[in-house]
């Protein structure tokens, strides 16, 4: 009986532990997201480069539900821009929508 429960308690432990280094993970992919948003979305008049000259428009305060959409059409082809597609592409529904709700909410 003591190592029935001895295993059980063991496997919670390994389980609790996965899911935090998991949280972790996903937690400071989403850091990253958002560093790159800013990096072109967060300067005023900001022009790309390639795959043409493109402004880039400033997402801060945009509705959350564009925000959204915008990203699933990069995701899916949809929309073209080659590094917003790959960036799109990287995301979870549940990303987007963090994201989504962070810049809509003007930050």
């Amino acid at each position: 009986m003591n190592r029935l429960l001895f295993a059980v308690l063991a496997a919670a432990l390994a389980f609790a532990t996965q899911a935090q280094e998991k949280k972790a993970e996903h937690s400071q992919g989403l850091k990253n997201a958002l560093a790159l948003c800013i990096g072109c979305h967060g300067i005023p008049g900001y022009k790309t480069a390639f795959p043409d000259v493109y402004h880039v428009p400033k997402i801060a305060g945009q509705q959350p539900a564009y925000i959204i959409n915008a990203l699933k059409a990069y995701k899916s082809g949809e929309r073209s821009h080659p590094s917003m597609r790959g960036i799109a592409a990287s995301l979870s529904d549940a990303d987007m929508k963090l994201l989504a709700d962070y810049y809509g909410g003007g930050k």
